[in-house]
């Protein structure tokens, strides 16, 4: 073998006469015939030649890619080594200021001391995670005017109370932000405007207390959201109202219905005109007919016929609701006539602090009566005269009456009252004196239907 292979070096390149492959195919070679290495070894090597040449083939079909950009980046490499190495220099030399700057960043954005660049970043990071919830807050003002405006166009239906009550919740939340964050000025104009729409709600809420043939229900219901809405008039107390927790809403009421009632008398205009000339010719003295007859004071006897109808139904109506809706109270005339009873509630009904000069209100339904009263006192002692024929004028005088009984059964009988009517250029006399024979023929009237009434036996 080592004969073979010594014969064989001069035509061998060096790398191949020390290849481990080539000692083993001449180890092999050594070992076949003479017959073999004519007939049978040729053939092998083309084989295996034709063989390995396929392999080189498939594999540079494969791999050529790969080779070609190994080959370029050997090309480069007697480059990109001193290049790496003049980098990685400029690399050692720049870390000394990398790390005056991580020190001079560390420093600058400490969290030990106040940082004004970090809280401008933390607030803007704050705000961009609670950009939804901003968002929420800022509608609430339109929301809740939205709900307010819907309540008033839905006045006096179901929806309306669901949507005041939905406007009062959010009225709520809104000052649970401001409690909550009382220096933050978004919350502060929030509230403003959720104030102003409150007002608003409290306008609409007076106004529907206004509405003509207001029901109890209606009205329990709209002072019970005046209540909620506006509670700095129930904190307004009175004297005389210290029991029952009206505040100012009692006045408020009594003063919303007076203006749907004044509002109601103003619709007899057309009659009152015709009264008016009425009077007019009375007083120039161009109406000169009999006493007796129906031309003397027709038109101001059918405007006092309806005026009167008004007034009792609505009175009658104004005070039992006002009665039913804040309690009703004992007036001041019952005081009076149950003597020491009545003394003793009026000393209990005095303030605590008495030397104040600025002694607090009764409550309103103490004087509202009195208003009344006056209110068609006026008129019928402006009117009252027009009418000349008596018949007219006891009927005038008993409807009066009637309304006087009416009123009375709130307690506010204003029978006595009647008596100082008086009229200038009366043609029957005194008016008191009619009024005293009305009441007389009504008493004879009431006794009698009494007896009638005692007769009949009770089964």
């Amino acid at each position: 073998m080592a004969d073979l292979l010594e014969l064989l070096a001069p035509h061998l390149s060096p790398a191949l006469s020390t290849d481990g492959t080539t000692d083993k195919y001449l180890n092999r070679l050594s070992t076949l015939s003479l017959e073999a290495l004519q007939n049978t070894e040729p053939p092998s090597l083309a084989q295996s030649s034709h063989s390995t040449l396929l392999s080189l083939q498939a594999l540079s079909n494969r791999s050529h890619r790969a080779f070609v950009t190994s080959a370029d980046n050997l090309s480069t490499l007697s480059t990109s080594v001193p290049q790496l190495t003049r980098e990685a220099q400029q690399l050692r030399d720049a870390i000394p200021k990398l790390d005056e700057e991580a020190v001079g960043f560390s420093t600058k954005y400490s969290k030990i001391t106040d940082n004004a660049a970090l809280e401008r970043r933390k607030k803007a990071m704050q705000l961009s995670r609670n950009v939804d919830r901003l968002s929420d807050i800022l509608e609430l003002p339109s929301l809740l005017s939205a709900a307010v405006s819907a309540a008033s166009v839905n006045s006096g239906t179901g929806a309306s109370s669901t949507t005041y009550s939905s406007a009062l919740d959010l009225h709520a939340h809104i000052k649970r932000l401001q409690t909550l964050y009382p220096e933050s000025p978004l919350i502060q104009d929030v509230a403003s405007q959720a104030e102003d729409a409150m007002k608003d709600m409290t306008s609409n809420l007076i106004t529907g207390l206004r509405a003509q043939n207001l029901r109890l229900a209606a009205g329990m219901r709209t002072v019970g959201w005046l209540r909620r809405v506006a509670p700095d008039l129930e904190m307004l107390q009175s004297d005389g109202a210290a029991g029952t927790g009206e505040g100012a809403l009692g006045a408020i009421f009594l003063v919303c219905r007076l203006a749907h009632l004044v509002s109601t008398l103003e619709a007899l205009d057309p009659l009152r005109e015709l009264a008016d000339q009425e009077t007019q010719r009375r007083v120039s003295g161009k109406d000169k007919s009999d006493t007796t007859t129906w031309s003397g004071g027709q038109q101001t006897d059918r405007y006092l016929k309806r005026y009167i109808e008004i007034f009792r139904e609505q009175s009658f109506a104004i005070v039992s609701l006002y009665k039913n809706v804040f309690g009703s109270e004992q007036s001041e005339s019952e005081l009076a006539s149950s003597g020491l009873r009545g003394a003793d509630a009026k000393a209990k009904s005095k303030p605590a602090h008495s030397d104040d000069p600025l002694q607090r209100l009764p409550p309103a339904l103490a004087t509202f009566p009195m208003h009344l009263v006056q209110l068609l006192t006026d008129t019928m002692r402006t009117y009252l005269p027009n009418v000349r024929d008596r018949s007219s004028r006891e009927s005038l005088l008993t409807q009066l009456l009637y309304c006087a009984a009416s009123l009375g059964r709130l307690g506010g009988d204003f029978g006595m009252i009647l008596t100082e009517l008086s009229g200038d250029g009366d043609a029957e006399g005194d008016v008191a004196y009619e009024w005293e024979e009305v009441m007389r023929k009504h008493r004879a009237l009431a006794g009698r239907l009494e007896q009638l009434t005692s007769r009949v036996p009770v089964h």
